[in-house]
């Protein structure tokens, strides 16, 4: 089993699941006859493969959910499954376990939505309907010796420590802006998002991390309510999943907001105007990261002369691309 089994990122692209089986799972009725949680995971995995569950939200096997979504139901930690393996449920502990089983298997509901709760590179962030479940590529990058200054042979940014503002586009729940402050601890963040919901999710976990005097949430649509600002990085995990796509989402994700998904015919609206405006809002020096899932070529098409820079993760392939300010300069508008 994984350290984190909350490491997975990413929108939905491509999907596996197991195939059902014949007999109808009654989590709440037989939870009751399990004794530990050794006992209620290997229930669980084999209710979530049965059912054919899709995953994709912080997890992507049945192991992981299962593994996830009984330890923090339980309030344990997450990294450690064996520690408490062979520990005795209570009743009411059964009864809370065999109700989130329950509800992930019928209403095909996110563990993180049923546990309020979701990691994102070991960090933990309040989840809920009111924005999409965390699961970025760019936290991991965020991280890497591309941002964090431990390689200036690689570096996209030179010194972390001076850069001092960056902008969250389409901000949701607040979790990039969040790792951005955390990444860059001279920096005054601003992260964006039209929805209020999420908002008020993002300042939730805003407060949760105690950021306030450093990230300030906006509400608008993309660069419009920071008219006139310049900053030294962007970042953006937009809308970018195409009409095909959305038409046949699995369940699962059809629980999150779809604004946060859809990105209209090619998945690439938002993405356009993204690159159409990004330069006027950069310092010289500066630049833009952006999420955009599996779709490469079909960017690299539409700008052919534009030098992308992709980046790859430890689940992802060129799924994330920087541009410096100056290349943005001769992006040509669409």
């Amino acid at each position: 089993m994984p350290d984190n089994p909350s490491a997975s990122a990413g929108k939905p692209a491509a999907y596996g699941r197991a195939p059902r089986s014949g007999h109808k799972a009654e989590p709440r009725r037989e939870i009751q006859e399990l004794v530990t949680l050794r006992d209620a995971l290997r229930y669980a995995v084999s209710t979530f493969r049965a059912a054919g569950l899709h995953f994709g939200h912080g997890s992507t096997t049945a192991m992981d959910e299962a593994a996830f979504l009984i330890l923090e139901s339980l309030h344990l930690p997450i990294d450690d499954f064996n520690a408490f393996a062979d520990a005795r449920l209570t009743t009411r502990e059964r009864t809370l376990l065999g109700e989130r089983i329950a509800l992930r298997v019928d209403e095909r509901l996110p563990a993180a939505y049923l546990t309020g709760r979701a990691y994102l590179g070991g960090i933990p962030f309040r989840c809920d309907k009111r924005a999409l479940v965390p699961r970025s590529y760019i936290a991991e990058l965020l991280r890497s010796p591309l941002f964090d200054g431990s390689d200036e042979g690689t570096a996209l940014v030179g010194d972390p420590q001076e850069v001092t503002s960056v902008l969250d586009l389409c901000t949701g729940g607040g979790s990039l802006a969040i790792f951005a402050a955390y990444a860059f601890p001279n920096a005054a963040v601003d992260a964006v998002d039209l929805s209020e919901e999420a908002l008020a999710l993002a300042a939730e976990n805003v407060a949760d991390h105690g950021l306030e005097d450093r990230v300030r949430l906006v509400k608008g649509d993309l660069f419009a309510p920071v008219a006139g600002r310049r900053y030294d990085l962007i970042l953006t995990n937009p809308p970018y999943v195409g009409r095909e796509v959305m038409e046949r989402l699995p369940q699962e994700y059809r629980h999150e907001p779809q604004v946060a998904l859809a990105g209209g015919e090619d998945g690439f609206d938002l993405v356009h105007r993204i690159l159409a405006r990004a330069a006027s809002h950069l310092q010289p020096g500066g630049g833009l990261l952006c999420e955009i899932g599996e779709d490469r070529e079909v960017l690299e098409e539409a700008y052919p002369h534009t030098p992308f820079f992709w980046l790859d993760t430890a689940e992802s392939d060129a799924e994330v691309f920087w541009l410096t300010a100056s290349a943005l300069q001769t992006t040509p508008v669409r």
